[in-house]
């Protein structure tokens, strides 16, 4: 087994819970800021509404960007791409805009919940792909031992 590879972290079965859930909401977002939340759209002041829509695209940017790099780490397991591809800066979790606190404080609860929802799981993965291209891996004791034994013999 190779200690140094940071790949080696993020398993298949990681990789397509992530994609399970980021499926999930995508679809949830879709049936809400397509066709449900439109009554909740027009009960909102025109400001509010313009809002609505710009957090709408900003939900689906994060998902987007989520989808693209779990598939990402499915051709690395895969062997479609090198660990070494998959780390190129376009394979990496995109940039998506933060949300207006204030602004997604006075949404419909729907709105709020699909926004947060899709902010946590954007963060998750920012900080395991973050976390997949640091070059330097805490140092176990264990691991330390295995190498120095495997140099011994």
């Amino acid at each position: 087994m190779d200690w140094g590879n940071n790949q080696s972290r993020l398993t298949p079965r990681l990789i397509d819970a992530l994609y399970t859930e980021a499926m999930l909401l995508a679809d949830e977002a879709r049936a809400y800021f397509d066709e449900n939340g439109r009554d909740d759209r027009e009960t909102l002041d025109p400001m509010l509404r313009v809002g609505f829509s710009c957090e709408s695209l900003k939900v689906t940017t994060r998902l987007m960007h989520v989808i693209a790099w779990l598939l990402t780490q499915r051709a690395i397991d895969t062997g479609e791409l090198s660990p070494i591809q998959g780390r190129h800066p376009s394979r990496r979790v995109g940039h998506a805009a933060a949300s207006d606190d204030e602004l997604v404080a006075r949404l419909p609860g729907d709105a709020r919940g699909l926004i947060e929802a899709s902010v946590d799981l954007y963060e998750r993965v920012k900080r395991i792909d973050r976390g997949l291209t640091t070059s330097e891996i805490p140092s176990s004791p264990a691991h330390n031992l295995m190498r120095r034994l495997e140099a011994a013999f």
